[in-house]
């Protein structure tokens, strides 16, 4: 009998700590475990990226250099780029621009203090296919948005600048 009695009892004791673990795994009882995603160098949804690190070149290619100059425009004007460039301008542009990039867009007149300049006249017109393109991807401060997140390729921000030289009849 006290054999019987001590088997049950390691029996017992054993198996406690078993079935504590089985209700752990199978999610009865929330427990946050240790998790080190939290403390690593990256970035929570909602939080823009960590910026670039210096010396790098984005695996597509750099699109273009820091403090060395306007790039250069390597995408031909051809017909193919001409409509790439008419269809991204008219999705990303015209809503500020306008169909003919007048700067008389559906959305200018809510644009009070900066008023979206004519492509057509003034400074853009003497500006090289390099600075167009850089204007394009980061921006105007206060006044136009970066737009390299809704054209991420650089070539599709070359046709843009292909078609805009395009209505400027250059």
């Amino acid at each position: 009998m006290a054999i019987i009695r001590r088997l049950i009892i390691l029996l017992v004791v054993v198996s406690l700590p078993l079935a504590a673990g089985l209700l752990f795994t199978y999610d009865i009882i929330k427990i946050d475990w240790v998790s080190f995603m939290e403390i690593q160098s990256s970035f929570q949804p909602q939080e823009d990226p960590l910026p670039m690190p210096a010396q790098s070149v984005p695996i597509q290619g750099a699109a273009y250099i820091p403090n060395l100059g306007a790039p250069v425009n390597p995408v031909a004007a051809d017909e193919a780029s001409l409509a790439r460039g008419k269809e991204q301008y008219e999705i990303n542009c015209t809503i500020c621009h306008g169909a003919k990039a007048d700067g008389k867009g559906p959305f200018a007149v809510f644009l009070a203090p900066k008023k979206p300049v004519s492509l057509l006249e003034g400074r853009p017109l003497t500006l090289s296919d390099g600075e167009l393109f850089l204007t394009i991807t980061n921006g105007v401060e206060g006044a136009m948005p970066s737009l390299k997140e809704n054209l991420p390729d650089a070539s599709m921000r070359w046709d843009v600048v292909n078609y805009m030289r395009s209505l400027q009849g250059k």
